[in-house]
């Protein structure tokens, strides 16, 4: 089981929202930002260290009491690793985390974050080469016994994932070594989820392409001549306004689905159910409340048309909404989670730095995978009508 933290991370979420500026700002410096990296990665590491040492003081380490609770118990091998961390002082550059502590990060990753679950994030392992299909070539009528190799073999494509790196940065304080395995494996899941769920959602919504070494975001186009990544222009404005039979909202989001119901080829296919809707955590909250209504029983009940899939992420920039529709974007990590000693030195007192390298990519698999609206939600002023 991970920690929840999501009131107790506040110094780094200020050091990662600085940070993310600074990604958009075209106009920084690359001191700048290696800075901001350092200063999000000491907050990271000082609120983890916070956290886990005072559950460490105040836990019992009973298996059956851990259980009890819903966290994870180590297993032999996991207890095996860990123990031979603290007994060495630490990691080492041969360091390779289990594979049961990886598949427990991607669970982390899917489960906290739904935008990396809608999008379809794939974890591949070892493997550094995601497959995927046209469902419009993946069949052919032939005659019997034809020949059908040239059906198949365009049927089916190959996406290298090598070409990007995430790294976390991990800096594991020396007394926590001294809590023993089962705290070390909360701080190394943690801080990984953390990290790389920070690294990943700045990537998959505002990438700025391999030009700058990043992946492709959903905000983003690609000239398909020349490869060139830039902004995507709106395709209109949605208000969410209410009505009495609610007949605005349905046309807003019925011209949204039917946008993407044709790719970038004008192939038709089908986004019912389908598609999902990301907003800024401010924008969610505007939508929401135009939307949200009291039924008999005097429970709020929140509801939109077309069962899209809410989402809200910081990386949305307020007054702007993403659609898109799931299963076109390609989004994996692969690679082992291998440690390595930084060479260098962050402000950090008493404690070893280590990189965690993954291979990532991401990009639309077309330009018509994900479009963008902006967003003018008004509310009624008091004294006037409410529409």
């Amino acid at each position: 089981m991970v920690m929840k933290l999501k009131n107790a991370m506040e110094n780094f979420n200020k050091k990662k929202e600085a940070y993310t500026a600074l990604l958009k700002d075209e106009n920084a410096t690359q001191e700048q930002l290696q800075n901001a990296v350092d200063e999000m990665f000491v907050a990271l590491q000082e609120d983890l260290t916070e956290k886990i040492t005072a559950d460490a003081r105040n836990s019992s380490l009973d298996t059956q009491v851990l259980v009890s609770r819903g966290s994870h118990v180590l297993t032999s091998e996991e207890t095996a690793f860990y123990n031979k961390v603290v007994e060495d002082g630490g990691f080492n550059d041969e360091s390779v985390l289990p594979e049961s502590v990886q598949e427990r990060v991607f669970e982390g990753l899917v489960k906290d974050r739904p935008l990396l679950q809608a999008i379809g994030l794939q974890d591949l392992g070892a493997v550094t080469k995601f497959i995927y299909s046209d469902p419009t070539l993946a069949y052919a009528w032939k005659e019997i016994f034809g020949d059908i190799t040239g059906q198949v073999n365009a049927a089916f494509r190959d996406e290298k994932i090598t070409q990007l790196k995430l790294t976390a940065f991990g800096a594991i304080p020396n007394d926590m070594l001294e809590l023993g395995p089962v705290w070390v494996d909360r701080y190394m899941v943690t801080l990984l989820i953390e990290s790389l769920a920070a690294g990943l959602e700045y990537g998959l919504v505002n990438g700025r392409g391999p030009a700058q070494d990043e992946p492709i975001g959903l905000l983003k186009d690609v000239n398909p001549d020349t490869g060139a990544v830039t902004d995507k222009t709106s395709s209109g404005t949605l208000t969410f306004a209410p009505s009495e039979k609610g007949e605005i909202v349905v046309g807003e989001l019925y011209s949204v689905l039917k946008e993407l119901s044709t790719d970038a080829e004008n192939k038709h296919r089908k986004v019912l159910n389908k598609v999902a809707m990301v907003v800024n955590p401010i924008d969610l909250l505007a939508v929401n409340a135009r939307h949200t209504i009291q039924n008999d029983s005097g429970t709020f009940v929140t509801n939109l048309p077309y069962n899209l899939t809410v989402i809200d992420s910081e990386e949305i920039p307020v007054g702007k909404a993403v659609f898109f529709v799931k299963g076109e974007y390609i989004a994996a990590i692969a690679g082992g989670y291998k440690l390595k000693k930084f060479d260098q030195t962050l402000a950090i007192e008493d404690a070893t730095l280590y990189t965690i390298k993954r291979f990532s990519n991401g990009r639309p698999k077309d330009n018509k995978a994900a479009v963008v609206y902006d967003l003018d939600i008004k509310f009624p002023v008091p004294g006037e009508e409410t529409p």
